[in-house]
């Protein structure tokens, strides 16, 4: 910077002298009096500036210094401070471990908890359930199957598949005649006289239904006639004998409807049975040769009161009754072998298949196309080729629940 100075003083002087006149011709001591005042004023201010320059270079380098100071602190302050988050960082994340691990355990806590729960749960809900069934069958009806007595051919006719039975609910000496496996119309006889003449007064009472029947599965009870709807997977309809209305319908929960309930009964997706406890269905669980399922019914309301998966296989089966609470499940190996009782499903738990004895029905040509206990008579109403059978039974008393 001084060497600007000095520069911009030189090339001033030259300036000026380029104004002065030669010494020739300088002839007036006035004139060369004021040139040299006026460098002398140049030249205090020239040293003014210089010193300014100075002063300020001086100021200028004292502000950097403080400037780099200042920065060296910062850059200390932002070490610090950057230090001091990371420990913070460190200690969130502690704190976030330990926060978790406490609800680990909170939540390990509430899962013994909520096990402890759900077992007391499920343990009161068994009993419940139990004390339901044991309300539901209560032990009216104690009498166990030990054997088929004899057989008795009351009947024949010309079609294969058909039902028959009696109202069991009532004294009424009243027999249905339902023939085929898909119709709607019902024979009602007077009594069992009736049926057997048959062309002979009086003339059976016809009853035409507003919906077709499928399968052999239908019951009488309580003066209604229960079928499984023909055209429906499920529908279950209650039909007034004596008004010839229908009364009532419901829907079978549980996939009913969807498979046969029996192999050998090709036609008969839900098979309804009546036995001292009351209505109940059978029909096939989901799956290929799949389980039956049994369910209890309330008449009056068709509600369903309660459903059990039982162990018996629809494979080989041909048809099924209730006795006293326990399904029976006639089978016959392929379709030619003898008729016999190899599953028995028991709700209440009081009696297996081991306390039975070997249970055959006499030898038929063919499979049955249903077979129903009528709790009233004690006997079984069956239907084989044509034939309507009634097999009278051997029964003793079940052993009493434990």
């Amino acid at each position: 910077t001084m060497l600007a100075l000095q520069r911009a003083s030189a090339l001033l002087v030259l300036f000026l002298s380029a104004f002065v006149p030669p010494p020739q011709c300088a002839q007036d001591p006035g004139m060369v009096h004021y040139i040299y005042q006026r460098f002398q004023v140049l030249e205090q201010r020239l040293q003014t500036c210089t010193q300014a320059t100075r002063a300020y270079i001086q100021d200028f380098r004292e502000f950097s210094k403080n400037i780099s100071v200042m920065l060296g602190q910062c850059h200390t302050y932002t070490s610090e401070y950057k230090s001091a988050v990371n420990n913070l960082a460190l200690r969130v994340e502690r704190a976030q471990r330990e926060i978790d691990y406490l609800e680990y355990l909170r939540k390990a806590d509430m899962c013994v908890e909520s096990e402890d729960k759900t077992l007391a749960e499920k343990l009161l809900q068994e009993a419940e359930e139990e004390k339901k069934i044991q309300t539901l069958l209560n032990a009216s009806c104690d009498n166990m199957l030990m054997g088929i007595k004899s057989l008795k051919i009351v009947k024949k006719t010309l079609d294969t598949d058909g039902s028959w039975m009696k109202d069991a609910s009532s004294n009424s000496p009243k027999v249905y005649f339902l023939i085929g496996s898909r119709n709607n119309t019902v024979r009602e006889f007077a009594n069992m006289g009736a049926l057997l003449e048959d062309s002979t007064k009086p003339r059976p009472r016809k009853l035409i239904l507003p919906h077709s029947w499928q399968g052999t599965g239908q019951v009488v009870y309580k003066g209604f006639l229960f079928f499984h709807n023909q055209g429906t997977p499920n529908e279950i309809v209650k039909y007034n004998l004596q008004k010839r209305t229908v009364e009532d319908r419901m829907l079978l929960p549980g996939g009913a409807g969807r498979a046969l309930v029996y192999q050998h009964s090709p036609s008969t997706y839900i098979d309804l049975a009546v036995d001292e406890h009351g209505l109940w269905a059978i029909h096939a669980g989901p799956g290929l040769h799949a389980h039956l399922v049994l369910t209890k019914i309330e008449p009056g309301t068709l509600g369903v009161e309660h459903s059990w998966d039982t162990p018996c296989s629809s494979q080989d089966a041909e048809a099924g009754f209730l006795l006293c609470g326990v399904l029976y499940v006639v089978y016959r190996s392929g379709g030619h072998g003898p008729h016999r009782i190899t599953c028995v499903y028991d709700p209440r738990g009081t009696i297996s298949e081991e306390d039975l004895p070997n249970l055959f029905f006499p030898r038929r040509p063919r499979s049955h196309s249903m077979i129903h206990y009528n709790a009233r008579d004690k006997q079984l109403y069956a239907w084989n080729d044509g034939n309507q059978i009634i097999y009278k039974l051997q029964t003793k008393r079940k052993q009493p629940v434990k």
